[in-house]
């Protein structure tokens, strides 16, 4: 009887076993505060629609996740705050003139198809707001790619206009400066124009030690180099790719999203690598200005694969040092 409840008192779960205060509220509220700075910057850059939309995408998916909790009969998760982090992240990657019912859409498909289906926080295997992005994108190729102009630039017959990847795409001489793209005074997606705003951002996580960064690092160093060889040596031309598009909000935002991205440190720089040279591939030679988007998702389906090589390598290093 004794070895049975001895027997009994045995809990064995996998690793790893790590106790910490943290939890998935408190890394959530963390990344909307490291948020604060790029949604400030947007909203003076743009003016009150880029505030108008980030609440929307904040309110829409927080609702979505729990209506689909609702119906389901499952748990209430709202209160972890990640619906929040992905409506705001879905206002961060479109225009601040974007129809508001566009948002409500693109927060559906985030965490009713591609979180919740799969069977919610943990379980998707494509980053939500990435692949929302994508949606809006395909389906509404108008509105995606009418780019309002920043307040301080708009004119009596002008309020819409290129990107800087759009100029640079039509081969303009007329490109902003990076002072200009590092503050964030540039037409574009809400919550990418400001370099400085997403780096306060990132570096915050970083110190909080929320994210880890080697997929950064790997990131915005990969885009840099290509740029720094294909443009002969350029270093103004190898900066206007790391300030100009979704670079930034992408390396710190969404290229480290726990659940999507590889485990071990060697699978998070070949992650971040990947996606670098995915982003600068269809930059240069592709038929779209931007492949942010489209690089993180794709190392998003890699991420499995990734994950088994270096689990297997990094077993046989142990193996290996054990036996000596």
């Amino acid at each position: 009887m004794e070895t049975r409840k001895f027997h009994n008192n045995l809990i064995v779960s996998t690793a790893p076993h790590i106790v910490s205060d943290d939890d998935t509220t408190k890394i959530m509220g963390t990344v909307l505060l490291a948020m604060m700075p790029a949604l400030v910057a947007g909203i003076y850059v743009f003016g009150t629609g880029a505030l108008v939309r980030a609440i929307v995408g904040v309110i829409s998916a927080v609702f979505f996740e729990w209506a689909y909790n609702m119906i389901t009969h499952k748990r209430q998760t709202i209160g972890d705050l990640s619906a929040a982090v992905t409506g705001l992240l879905i206002a961060f990657n479109v225009p601040s003139t974007i129809p508001v019912w566009e948002i409500i859409l693109a927060s559906f498909v985030a965490i009713f198809i591609v979180k919740q289906l799969y069977g919610g926080i943990g379980k998707n295997f494509v980053n939500p707001a990435i692949t929302a992005r994508i949606f809006l994108f395909i389906s509404f190729a108008s509105s995606m790619s009418t780019w309002p102009l920043p307040r301080m630039n708009q004119t009596a017959d002008a309020v819409t206009g290129p990107t800087p990847l759009g100029l640079l795409a039509e081969k303009s001489t007329e490109l902003p400066s990076n002072m200009e793209m590092f503050l964030g005074f540039i037409g574009g997606s809400m919550g990418e124009v400001s370099a400085l705003a997403l780096l306060i951002g990132g570096i915050f996580l970083i110190w909080r030690k929320v994210i880890s960064p080697i997929i950064p690092c790997a990131f915005i160093g990969t885009v840099f180099l290509i740029a720094l060889i294909y443009y002969k040596g350029s270093f103004n031309m190898a900066l206007f790719h790391i300030f100009a598009g979704g670079v930034m909000l992408g390396a710190f935002f969404m290229a480290t999203d726990y659940v999507t991205t590889p485990k071990l440190p060697m699978g998070k720089l070949l992650f971040g690598i990947g996606c670098g040279f995915i982003t600068m591939l269809i930059r240069l030679w592709g038929s779209y200005p931007e492949g942010v988007s489209f690089s993180i998702l794709l190392m998003n389906i890699m991420t499995p694969l990734i994950n088994r090589l270096t689990f297997k390598s990094y077993i046989k290093e142990g193996g290996a040092n054990s036996g000596k």
